[in-house]
C-alpha cells in the first residue's frame, strides 16, 4: 500500500501531488500506519527509574565567525544511543547527538547553518519560533533531499531573546522524524537578558522533554497517533534520568519535543517553581507557581532554588497531566534531582524582567476553527476552517505590517489541540472569554494550548518578511493529518 510517507520517499514531493487539494493519498491516520518494529513491546514498568545521569546537550561551535555572522554545519544522520539502560536504540539526529546540540546565538548577529541530510527520508528544518525569511523557514515542502542533500538556512536574529528549537517539518514525515530524534535547541540572547543576573553557565540547563515507545530489542516503535502507548518519559534523551545539582538556584529551559504528550510539571513536594519565560523569551515579571503546563512545541523557562533542600536529599520532577486511564506511575514521573553539594550563588531573579511593547491597534479580525474527526476510523482527517492542508492553496492573505486579532477555537469534544504560527510571536489576549492578565500566557508566545471546546484570542503584527508561511496544530500527528494552513504576507 502506498502511504503519504512512502510516496515522499519515492520522490513524490513536488507542487501538486497525488490526490485532491495537493494531499497525498491514502490518508495517514492513527491506524493507517503499522508500527515499524516487528519486535514485541518493551514493558516500561520494568525500566529502572533514576539510574541514568541526564546528559547535557553539546553546545555547537561555529566553524567560521566574522564581524557579523557565525557559520555552523550540521549533519542529519542515524546514530545508536542507550536511552533505556542496557539497550541500544537507533535514532535520527543532528550531528549524531541525542538530545540534539545547542546553538547559542545573539540578537543582531546573524547565524548561517548548512544542513546536510544523510538520512533515507527528505527533511525540512524549521527553527521553531524564529523570525526568519521564507526561504529559511523550513516550510513543509521546501525539502532537503535524502542521501546527502544540503540546504543553507540564514537566521538574521532580528528578534529579541527567545528559547527556540529546531525540528523537522517535512510534511507527512515530520511526525516520525521528530519521534525518532530530529530535534535540537537554539538559544537566542540579548543585553536585556544578560544584564539580569539570572543563573548562568553550568547553572543554565536546556532540557528536552518527550515520551517514547520501545520494542524489546530497544528500537523505537512509531505509529501515528499512538500517544497512549508512548509511556516512557525522556529527559535529554534518557529514560527517567537523575540530575545532580548544588544547593543553589538553577535555570532550566524546558522544551516539549513530544509529538502529542502534554506535561504539567511540578515538584513532588509541591514547592515553588519560578517561571521566568515562555516561547518568546522572558515574562515581564516572575510567575511564582507550583505548576507549569507545557504542550508540544512550547517552552517553559523555570528557576528552581535547591538551597531549600539539605545536601544528600532528592526531589522529583513529576507530571500531573495524565489522561484518564494512563499509567500515572510511568508518565507521572519525569526526572530526579539529587542535591549533592553546596555552591556559592550570586544569581538573582529580579522582580522586573523585561518590558514588552504596548499592543498595537488591530485592524483585522479572523476566526480559526480547529477540528479533527473523532470516529477512530482509518479515514479520519484533521482540519482548519473545514479544510485539510493544501500546499498550493493560500488560506489567509495578510497585508504586510498589519496587526490582527485571531480567535482560535478547538471545536472537538474529546481531542485537545494546540496552535502554532510561523514567522511571528503573538500575545494571548483572552482565554475562554476572560482576559489574560497574569501568569505565563502574558508573555510572547508562538504556540498555545486549546483543550476541547476552548477558545483563545491572539494578537500578532506581521512584519519583517514577506512570503508564505504556515500555521497549524503543533501536535505533529494532527498536522500530518491535515490540520495546517498557509498564510501569505504581502
Amino acid at each position: 500500500m502506498i502511504t503519504r510517507r512512502t510516496a515522499l520517499r519515492a520522490g513524490v514531493a513536488g507542487a501538486s501531488v497525488i490526490g485532491t487539494g495537493g494531499m497525498l493519498l491514502p490518508v495517514v491516520t492513527a491506524t493507517a500506519d503499522e508500527p515499524r518494529s516487528a519486535a514485541a513491546d518493551l514493558d516500561p514498568v520494568g525500566i529502572a527509574k533514576f539510574t541514568q545521569r541526564m546528559p547535557l546537550a553539546p553546545v555547537l561551535q561555529p566553524y567560521l565567525t566574522t564581524n557579523t555572522t557565525s557559520y555552523y554545519s550540521m549533519t542529519l544522520k542515524e546514530a545508536t544511543k542507550e536511552i533505556v539502560p542496557g539497550l541500544n536504540t537507533p535514532v535520527r539526529t543532528f550531528n549524531g547527538s541525542f538530545p540534539g546540540p545547542v546553538i547559542k546565538a545573539e540578537s543582531g548577529r546573524r547565524v548561517v547553518v548548512k544542513q546536510t541530510n544523510t538520512l533515507s527520508d527528505p527533511t525540512s528544518i524549521h527553527l521553531h519560533g524564529g523570525h526568519v525569511p521564507q526561504d529559511s523557514d523550513g516550510s513543509p515542502m521546501d525539502l532537503i533531499a535524502a542521501g546527502g542533500g544540503t540546504k543553507t538556512y540564514t537566521y538574521p536574529n532580528t528578534q529579541p531573546h527567545a528559547n527556540l528549537w529546531f525540528h523537522d517539518h517535512a510534511h507527512h514525515l515530520e511526525s516520525e522524524n521528530v519521534f525518532r530524534g530530529l530535534t535540537a535547541t537554539y538559544l537566542l540572547t540579548d543585553d536585556v537578558e544578560r544584564r539580569l543576573g539570572l543563573p548562568s553557565g553550568a547553572y543554565d540547563v536546556p532540557v528536552q522533554l518527550r515520551d517514547a515507545r520501545f520494542a524489546q530489542n530497544g528500537e523505537l516503535v512509531y505509529q501515528m497517533g499512538d500517544f497512549q502507548h508512548r509511556n516512557v518519559i525522556l529527559a535529554n534523551g534518557k529514560a527517567w534520568p537523575f540530575f545532580e545539582v548544588a544547593a543553589r538556584k538553577y535555570r532550566f529551559r524546558f522544551t516539549n519535543t513530544a509529538n502529542m504528550r502534554f506535561f504539567d510539571l511540578r515538584l513532588a513536594d509541591d514547592s515553588e517553581l519560578v517561571q521566568i519565560g515562555t516561547d518568546g523569551g522572558l515574562l515581564t515579571a516572575p510567575h511564582r507557581t507550583n505548576s507549569v503546563p507545557i504542550t508540544p512545541g512550547e517552552r517553559a523557562d523555570i528557576v528552581i532554588d535547591f538551597s531549600r533542600y539539605p545536601v544528600g536529599s532528592t526531589v522529583e520532577l513529576v507530571n500531573k497531566a495524565a489522561a484518564p486511564g494512563e499509567p500515572v506511575d510511568l508518565i507521572g514521573r519525569v526526572l530526579q534531582f539529587r542535591v549533592t553539594r553546596t555552591a556559592s550563588d550570586d544569581s538573582v531573579v529580579p522582580a522586573a524582567l523585561r518590558t514588552l511593547p504596548p499592543l498595537a491597534t488591530a485592524t483585522v479580525t479572523r476566526d480559526i476553527e480547529l477540528r479533527m474527526d473523532e470516529t477512530g476510523a482509518p479515514s479520519d482527517m484533521a482540519y482548519i476552517n473545514g479544510k485539510t492542508f493544501d500546499m498550493d492553496r493560500i488560506d489567509t492573505e495578510i497585508a504586510y505590517g498589519a496587526t490582527e486579532i485571531w480567535t482560535v477555537k478547538n471545536v472537538n469534544q474529546f481531542v485537545p489541540h494546540n496552535f502554532h504560527m510561523h514567522l511571528v510571536q503573538f500575545r494571548v489576549l483572552e482565554r475562554n472569554g476572560a482576559a489574560v492578565t497574569a501568569g505565563a500566557e502574558t508573555g510572547l508566545k508562538d504556540t498555545v494550548a486549546l483543550m476541547p471546546g476552548e477558545t483563545v484570542k491572539l494578537q500578532a503584527t506581521f512584519t519583517g518578511y514577506r512570503g508564505t508561511y504556515v500555521y497549524h496544530c503543533h501536535m505533529f500527528d494532527h498536522g500530518a493529518m491535515g490540520m495546517m494552513a498557509n498564510m501569505r504576507i504581502a
